[in-house]
C-alpha cells in the first residue's frame, strides 16, 4: 500500500452512485455525502445541513447555477458548491469540501484538514 492511499477512505463502487445523484457515507466518524456528477466526476462535502443539523446533504437536487456545480439542501434550500462547499446563499453556513477519486471501480475519499 503506498502512502497516497492511506489516507483515502473506500466508501462505494462507482455503480453503485446514480449519475446526478449523492449517497451518504461514514468516513473516519463524520457524514460526507458522495456526489457523482454526470458519468465520471465525484465531489465530496460534509453531508450535515448546517442551519438544521441534519445529516441530509447527500439527498439534495443537483444541479448548476451558473458556473458552479451545486447541490440544493433537501430542508432549506441553500445551494453548496460541491467544489468548495460554500454555500452560496449565506456563506457563514458553508460545509468543509473533500477530495474525491475513483480507483479501480471504486469511489474514494479523502476528508479535508
Amino acid at each position: 500500500m503506498s502512502l497516497d492511499t492511506l489516507n483515502w477512505t473506500a466508501v462505494c463502487a462507482v455503480d453503485e452512485i446514480l449519475p446526478n445523484t449523492g449517497v451518504c457515507a461514514l468516513v473516519e466518524g463524520r457524514h460526507v455525502a458522495v456526489f457523482r456528477v454526470g458519468p465520471d466526476r465525484f465531489f465530496a462535502i460534509d453531508n450535515i445541513d448546517p442551519k438544521s443539523g441534519a445529516s441530509v446533504l447527500s439527498r439534495g437536487l443537483v444541479g448548476s447555477l451558473g458556473e458552479q456545480i451545486v447541490v440544493a439542501s433537501p430542508l432549506y434550500k441553500q445551494h453548496y458548491d460541491l467544489s468548495t462547499g460554500a454555500c452560496l446563499e449565506q456563506p457563514e453556513l458553508s460545509v468543509r469540501a473533500h477530495a474525491a477519486r475513483v480507483e479501480a471501480g471504486r469511489v474514494l475519499v479523502r476528508l479535508a484538514s
